[in-house]
């Protein structure tokens, strides 16, 4: 029996005007959503997935967006034909969208009840007492806690995961035939993404929705979808059914996809990018016998006399007041880090992992004195530094460094890659002359990947892995001994991820630099780490090694963030590749 078909998309060509002459986001473009089935759209940034959505959803920009070409049937009806009243009763009633990032989507200055009695209102044609009694349903539906008290919560008093969970309740509010999700899991922990994957499977199954599920990472559509389709640079390389795409791949970029995520069950020397298994050109290649079958990491004995305490953290506590009343008193605290203590070993990496909100940030930046502890004993190389004036502590900070989550924030857009990479060495004055320090930032974009001649651009000409590696280049400008990774591939594509990855663990060989990884993503904080500390607000609930942690966790939270983790593709398929 034949499937009916939801929404058909058929050669759809979608351009956009830059400064540098017509780009194509998406190449003739054919693919159709079945009733009340889930298909899962995957491919990394710039893949045209997104473009794709907004297209169905009648919000490419123009200018400088356009759909050229194509047609988006609806029920009948021809989507990119349709007048812009039309769309609005059809956006948001028939066809809703879940984006990526639910602060910038929801309006800060409305409470999440009044946002979805809106919608109510305007679609449903509700009074203003029936969507506000359906909304309490919606909230109750999608798992907020006292739906009753939260309904007149503000965006900025909800956690991310309750905050997506509106989003959903929005979208759901009049029950759309067709709900697009971009990346909706994406910023998310672990034990949040899969309760909102369970959400939404759940109500799309209670209410015969069909579903486009976009995303980077496999691993995530490995459960939910029954058809997926792989894009790559506005292309459609690869289509069939869930089962089919995970065990027998037919694109390289697919079987590179696939291959690149870090497993729990292994931990090879280095892991496999898009480029073992496709050309620049995106055609296949023969991937390295030696690549495909390399052993795993060995694992670094805990020898005191080859791998030394570098740093060692006693009892640290950072407490932030809780202000209230009409002068702002101070009425309570709340405890980030309280109470930590731990070695961190030269040469060595320690993974740092906990849901949003456990203290993990706060923790390094309270290490690097970013912000100052509440109370506690930070001791490096010897030298205690929690007391440590302003002008000793600038000259330690030489050996100590840190690379941010976010890339392009941390980069200041109106300086060329050669001032920002160049500025540590004027302010702690290393090289005689701006030749020099041109010389060595050179230097240092070869060591991560990058070219000398990028030195002239803006951060704003580079990818965001080569933004990635450019923070690295920085970091490292100053020859230090000690950097901590603040969730620094978390934001990336799967592929580029495991490509800044390969480059920590090399310059880790090379330099002999010691590691603080702090990371949400489990399965990357097991590759790279030796030790593993887990976290739950603020306090340290088991340290352990890395194997030790995933093979033997102690802690019922701990096997709880383990359990959440998307199973993915299964280690036979990752060794058949």
């Amino acid at each position: 029996m034949a499937e009916e078909i939801l929404l058909s998309i058929k050669n759809l060509c979608v351009d956009f005007q830059t400064d540098s002459g017509v780009v194509r986001a998406v190449k003739n473009l054919t693919l159709d959503i079945p009733k009340g089935k889930t298909v899962g759209l995957v491919g990394e940034s710039g893949s045209g997935k997104s473009v794709t959505s907004l297209a169905i959803m009648g919000l490419i920009p123009n200018p400088p967006g356009k759909i050229t070409s194509g047609e988006i049937w609806f029920e009948g009806q021809d989507l990119t034909k349709l007048s812009q009243e039309k769309l609005r009763s059809i956006r948001g009633n028939q066809i809703s969208m879940i984006f990526q990032e639910p602060m910038t989507s929801l309006n800060p200055v409305f409470t999440i009840g009044n946002q979805i009695d809106e919608t109510l209102m305007l679609h449903q044609h509700l009074s203003k007492s029936e969507a506000r009694k359906r909304t309490l349903e919606l909230l109750h539906e999608v798992g907020i806690p006292s739906p009753e008290v939260k309904v007149n919560d503000y965006p900025h008093q909800m956690s991310g995961g309750q905050k997506q969970r509106v989003m959903i309740a929005m979208a759901m509010a009049c029950k759309p035939k067709l709900l697009i999700c971009d990346e909706p899991t994406t910023a998310l922990d672990v034990t949040i993404q899969k309760q909102v994957l369970e959400l939404m499977f759940d109500l799309q199954r209670k209410h015969g929705m069909s579903m486009l599920f976009i995303t980077h990472d496999l691993g995530v559509v490995a459960d939910i979808a029954d058809k997926v389709a792989v894009m790559y640079r506005g292309d459609l390389v690869e289509e069939s059914t869930s089962v089919e795409v995970f065990e027998n791949p037919k694109n390289p970029y697919t079987k590179g996809l696939l291959a690149c995520r870090p497993s729990l069950e292994r931990n090879p020397e280095r892991l496999l990018t898009v480029s073992d298994f496709m050309k620049e050109d995106g055609t296949e290649k023969t991937i390295d016998p030696k690549k495909a079958n390399q052993p795993d990491k060995k694992v670094k004995p805990m020898d005191e006399s080859r791998y030394p305490v570098l740093m060692e953290i006693n009892d640290l506590c950072k407490y932030f007041p809780i202000k209230g009343g009409i002068f702002g008193r101070t009425v309570d605290q709340f405890k980030a880090v309280d109470g930590v203590s731990l070695k961190v070993r030269k040469g060595r990496t320690l993974g740092l992992v906990g849901e949003s909100g456990c203290g993990k940030t706060t923790l390094g930046r309270s290490i690097l004195r970013l912000i100052e502890p509440t109370s506690g004993q930070i001791h490096f190389d010897g030298k205690e530094i929690t007391s440590l004036p302003a002008k000793e502590l600038r000259e330690l900070r030489r050996r100590m460094q840190i690379i941010f989550q976010d890339p392009y924030s941390s980069l200041n857009p109106r300086m060329t890659i050669g001032d920002i990479i160049t500025e540590p060495m004027v302010i702690h004055q290393i090289g005689e002359t701006k030749k020099r320090r041109y010389d060595m930032a050179s230097e240092l974009l070869h060591k991560v990947g990058l070219q000398g001649d990028h030195l002239n651009r803006y951060p704003h000409e580079f990818s965001g892995g080569q933004r990635q590696r450019i923070c690295i280049a920085r970091a490292l400008s100053l020859k230090p001994e000690f950097i901590i990774c603040d969730e620094s591939v978390s934001a990336l594509d799967v592929s580029v991820q495991a490509q800044v990855l390969n480059l920590l663990l090399d310059l880790q060989e090379e330099l002999d630099l010691t590691y603080i990884f702090i990371s949400h993503d489990l399965s990357v904080v097991k590759y790279i780490s030796d030790e593993v500390c887990v976290m739950k607000h603020g306090k340290i609930v088991e340290l352990s090694s890395a194997d030790d942690i995933y093979k033997r966790p102690q802690q019922e939270y701990t096997k709880s963030l383990l359990e959440a983790i998307p199973k993915g593709v299964p280690k036979e398929l990752l060794d058949r590749l």
